[in-house]
């Protein structure tokens, strides 16, 4: 097994670099102040072809995998841009991926390169307040009246809805009840966002506040049946395809941003003179960085080999589930380090290290806690029983 980069590959990262020298991380840190969307970072994505790295060539996509995808998520983050930089372009990098693999010819022509060419802002409609990652328990509800759904509920934790105008959105189209499964009974659509019909009201949050995070109440939005990825009552199934992916490109653009906090502090160390000698030649700050370095490149090798299974079609859930778990926590222990290495400048907004501890908290949590990563190993690779 090898994970060498082929040259195409290589391009992308160097061609990545150059792209995210124009938004450095001064950028990032103004954009943490004033909370302004960073569009004109998100238009200089597409405009260099990447915001439709993973979608099919016909549709103005660049035809490439999952790996080439994480690429460039991880030098997106690496560059200083955090989970901000990742955040602002992954629902249009990955987020439609149900739409690429279950849409029909016409919905794709309609959809997909509007989304590449940034001619449309996607948001991505799936938890709910009660629900939480059991994603079975939604609750919106979709009512079919002739050749419309009427949309009613509430959504919770949803990027991008301030700047959006589209929506990949699940709701329920079968009562709990009345379905064979849990899991039967939700229904996709990729949308308009009617704000007419949306109350869309963002919430204060600890971190990424450029990319707002937002609450969303449905009250009678209306979707054509021609908006319906898929069939009704599918639309779990079509989301769980792209769970993999997700955690894959997550754990690699995690990686990145570890990258720039065990720079920063290594850099600081080198230069911070205590007791007249560098900072950086006690042991007490070389081994937790040292040690850092090591978690993140294990994480990186899980992370890089999982989308090489993905990418050959084969399965890929234990190593992106894992490979998440390793992201979050390796990415975590660097950032903490980097503003412990750096002292009371730590926690000054300046020196960006305080930024980026507050962001990586974001992408510990969520799409999926390391309880849960933990869990899925434990039961789909331990064999163990499950635990809730």
């Amino acid at each position: 097994m090898s994970i060498d980069f082929t040259s195409e590959q290589q391009q992308i990262i160097s061609s990545v670099k150059h792209i995210t020298e124009r938004f450095d991380d001064d950028y990032w840190l103004q954009r943490d102040h004033d909370g302004k969307f960073p569009e004109d970072f998100c238009q200089a994505i597409a405009d260099s072809g990447y915001m439709g790295i993973a979608m099919p060539q016909e549709y103005g996509g660049a035809g490439l995998g999952i790996t080439e995808a994480a690429l460039l998520m991880q030098g997106i983050s690496e560059s200083g841009a955090g989970n901000g930089g990742v955040s602002s372009v992954s629902i249009g990098i990955f987020g439609l991926n149900p739409v690429v693999k279950y849409g029909t010819p016409e919905q794709k022509q309609r959809m997909l390169p509007r989304i590449i060419q940034r001619k449309d802002i996607a948001c991505f409609g799936v938890t709910e307040p009660d629900a939480g990652l059991d994603t079975t328990r939604l609750k919106t509800r979709a009512v079919r009246k002739g050749d419309r759904y009427f949309i009613h509920g509430q959504k919770i934790w949803i990027s991008t809805a301030q700047v959006a105008n589209k929506i990949l959105l699940i709701a329920r189209t079968t009562e709990a009840t009345d379905a064979s499964r849990p899991v039967d009974g939700l229904s996709l659509f990729f949308t308009d966002l009617d704000k007419t019909k949306v109350d869309v009201r963002a919430i204060e949050k600890m971190g990424r506040k450029c990319v707002d995070s937002n609450e969303l109440f449905f009250d009678g939005m209306e979707v054509p049946v021609e908006d319906r990825i898929g069939e009704e009552g599918q639309g779990f199934r079509y989301l769980l395809h792209g769970i993999n992916p997700e955690r894959i490109l997550i754990s690699a653009g995690l990686v990145g941003l570890g990258r720039a906090a065990l720079r920063r502090a290594s850099e600081y160390a080198k230069q911070r003179v205590v007791f007249g000698r560098p900072i950086g030649q006690n042991q007490a700050i070389q081994h937790p960085l040292a040690q850092n370095w090591a978690e993140l490149e294990a994480a990186n090798l899980m992370a890089f080999r999982a989308a090489q299974l993905y990418d050959r079609g084969e399965d890929c859930g234990a190593l992106a589930n894992a490979s998440k778990y390793l992201a979050g926590e390796a990415t975590f222990s660097a950032c903490t380090n980097a503003v412990m290495t750096h002292g009371g400048m730590g926690y000054a907004k300046e020196y960006h290290v305080e930024r980026y501890m507050r962001e990586c908290m974001i992408h510990r949590i969520a799409p999926i806690t390391p309880h849960l990563a933990l869990c899925y190993i434990a039961e789909r690779v331990l064999g163990l029983p499950k635990s809730y």
